[in-house]
């Protein structure tokens, strides 16, 4: 039976509704974030939105305080699950490494051994903006990463403009949930100073009418001081983390890259100007999904990368070096049978002294094949026939001596 994408994943992700929302692993983290957010939006309707809208509005109107503060809760509450249930920029694995890429090597054990081993280079140089960026090659999902991705080790997947994982949200923050996260963060923000605000309106409303001290006022609304010291907790939390991503929108970086290359003091290639930079996050096109999580499975053949062993090799450079040899050799018998009809001619020798002659220099030639093959293969066509010809002269002083060497044992 076909599977679906999601079935399949060999990431850490958790798929609901049949694989329509995914998450991260941590996502059990997410209802605690969501209790952290209602509970206090509760406290705030029913002791310190209501008493305000009896003390402040009278009529209808005052119900704005407990409108105001619900719809943003709701908000709040939507980004959070926009950000944390929607794939954050997966890059998707690779079945197999690439093969453009593999370069084969030898290891020698300890016992002299040669043993064939895959190399894939470990970085990368791509250009982008015309500037070169070192991308990295990533051995779990056998890709080489695009810049500015990531490897997360929580999720076991490389994601696009990878920022960090969020254990409070459950999930990585990448390309495509990146200005969820941030409008969740300053809207959470938000909601704490308002909820503080109002909080301390009520602590002061409650001091005017009783005409008393703040204190007094306090003991009065236990409940309003309790809020003010939560929300206050809370701001320097989420509103620090506020400040610093509009740092790092307005500079253009992630926050792997501020902490990883902060100190090599290297060149940011992304930033193009504040203006650009905060347009970019917020105003451009959302980037589509590299996956479909609810298609079913291709089945594919492994591919087997067949290694040439050493002796594979060593086999075939003796076999081309023999085809060269056998090449060579033929070429030298045919000079020779050229040069013995020639001397033939000139000298008017009979038979047997010819066969004589040939037996010695094709033994002086087998000697002199190596010289013969390197100056041929070297040249063009020019160069042989004027190493052939030194080779003819050379060769013709040896017949010479060695019909002289034969007259000479005849006589004898």
């Amino acid at each position: 039976m076909a599977r679906r994408v999601f079935e399949a994943w060999k990431g850490s992700n958790k798929f609901l509704f049949g694989g329509r929302l995914i998450f991260g692993p941590d996502v059990w983290s997410l209802p605690f974030t969501i209790l952290l957010i209602v509970t206090p939006v509760c406290f705030f309707s029913v002791f310190v939105a209501t008493h305000l809208r009896q003390e402040l509005l009278p009529n209808n109107a005052g119900h704005a305080f407990l409108v105001a503060g619900v719809l943003l809760t709701v908000f709040v509450l939507i980004l959070l699950f926009i950000t944390s249930a929607r794939d954050p920029g997966i890059v998707p694995r690779n079945m197999h490494p690439p093969e453009e890429e593999i370069c084969y090597d030898t290891t020698i054990s300890s016992d002299g051994r040669q043993t064939p081993t895959v190399q894939i280079p470990r970085t990368k140089e791509v250009m982008v903006y015309g500037v070169p960026v070192r991308v990295k090659y990533c051995d779990t999902c056998m890709l080489y990463r695009p810049p500015r991705c990531s490897h997360c080790s929580i999720c076991n997947n490389c994601v696009e403009r990878f920022d960090h994982h969020c254990p409070w949200v459950g999930q990585c923050i990448g390309v495509r949930n990146y200005r969820y996260f941030f409008m969740f963060v300053s809207s959470a923000t938000l909601l704490c100073i308002y909820l503080f605000s109002m909080s301390a309106l009520y602590v002061k409303v409650m001091m005017d009418n009783h005409q008393g001290t703040v204190w007094r006022a306090m003991r009065e609304s236990p409940w309003a001081v309790l809020l003010m010291i939560y929300c206050f907790i809370s701001l320097w939390f989420v509103g620090g983390l506020t400040g610093f991503h509009l740092y790092l929108i307005t500079t253009n970086q992630t926050t792997y890259e501020n902490f990883r290359y902060r100190s090599d003091n290297r060149i940011n290639v992304y930033n193009r100007g504040c203006s650009n930079n905060f347009f970019e996050i917020f105003c451009s096109k959302g980037k589509p999904s590299r996956n479909d999580f609810r298609a079913f499975v291709k089945e594919e053949s492994p591919r087997n990368i067949r290694l040439a062993t050493t002796w594979e090799r060593a086999e075939g450079e003796n076999r081309e070096e023999r085809r060269q040899k056998v090449e060579d050799e033929l070429d030298i018998d045919e000079d020779i049978m050229n040069l013995q009809q020639r001397s033939n001619v000139e000298d008017g020798s009979d038979s047997g002294h010819q066969k004589i002659d040939i037996d010695i220099m094709r033994v002086e030639s087998s000697e002199r094949a190596p010289t013969i093959r390197s100056e041929a293969r070297h040249g063009n066509w020019g160069a042989r026939s004027s190493n052939a010809q030194e080779d003819i002269v050379d060769v013709s002083s040896s017949v010479r001596e060695s019909r002289s060497y034969a007259a000479a044992e005849e006589g004898r």
